[in-house]
């Protein structure tokens, strides 16, 4: 089952005297990329958050943000008063400037970002295991999101993949036709500018046999059923990231179709490969999202 890299999950529970709040989503990306914005409380646990947070999602672009809520009325607080008259000089030099009055400037000033903070500025290993659970939630409600658009990306991929084999299958049935087709094409030539009786026949057939092979497309035709069919062996398997290896054999696939494209020198089977390869963009970008 394939599990895409893009979900979003959010989880709230209070704990004792602290309300947490988890909100984090994922986007596709070539490796793990973690935009982390945490409490004070808890960057003395960072490590074992952001280790938490690569271990169950893998691969992808993450931004989790965690808030807490200091819960109750009576609270010990520390102001810090050199960061209030840090806020408020540049205030007081913006209002003389705009001309505005500052007398009641003190209750804003009390409502920014570390002005007024918990003097128990500090969360014991009991209240940081039931957080766990909390951020576990999250991750449980993201990889589900995950889980149900890589439902949808597979069966995209089955369905292309199926398409690009029927339109392999087609061009093994004309490549009988094709070989016979450019014979009579380069005898006919022959025949017309040089004159059947001016050239060797043998020698006309050896150099046809020589011709012939180099624009031979059956190994191509082989090896691209390998691939695909290895490719949905790919999509079945057990492993949750597999978005590198499929990507891998999308380009194998890509390999086999361009040669049979430049070998082909027959209008129905470019047909083919251009119908191939248009499932095959597709899948491309279908696999970016792809965990």
């Amino acid at each position: 089952m394939l599990k895409s890299m893009t979900g979003f999950g959010r989880s709230e529970q209070t704990v004792n005297d602290k309300t947490f709040l988890v909100e984090v989503k994922s986007l596709n990306g070539k490796q793990f990329e973690m935009q982390l914005r945490l409490p004070a409380l808890l960057r003395p646990y960072e490590f074992d958050i952001r280790s938490m947070l690569q271990e169950q999602l893998i691969r992808g672009s993450v931004d989790c943000v965690i808030t807490i809520k200091q819960n109750g009325t009576s609270k010990p607080v520390i102001i810090n008063t050199d960061l209030i008259k840090a806020y408020y000089q540049q205030i007081d030099v913006l209002a003389t400037e705009l001309n505005i009055d500052t007398n009641s400037v003190l209750s804003a000033l009390l409502r920014l970002p570390e002005v007024v903070t918990p003097s128990n500025d500090f969360l014991n290993d009991n209240d940081f295991e039931e957080f766990k659970k909390v951020l576990q939630a999250a991750l449980d409600e993201l990889n589900r999101h995950r889980e149900e658009e890589g439902a949808s990306i597979e069966k995209d991929l089955l369905g292309r993949i199926t398409k690009i084999n029927a339109q392999e299958e087609t061009i093994v049935q004309l490549e009988p036709n094709r070989i016979k087709r450019i014979r009579e094409e380069i005898t006919q030539l022959l025949e017309k500018y040089v004159g059947k009786e001016n050239y060797d026949s043998n020698r006309m057939e050896q150099e046809l046999i020589y011709y012939i092979e180099k624009i031979d497309i059956h190994e191509e035709q082989v090896r691209l059923k390998q691939h695909c069919d290895y490719f949905k062996i790919l999509l079945a398997d057990s492993d949750q990231s597999k978005g590198k290896k499929l990507s891998f054999m999308i380009q194998e696939i890509g390999r086999e179709i361009n040669t049979t494209g430049s070998k082909a020198y027959d209008a129905e089977i470019q047909k083919c490969v251009v119908t191939m390869k248009d499932e095959l963009e597709k899948a491309k970008e279908q696999i970016l999202n792809v965990l």
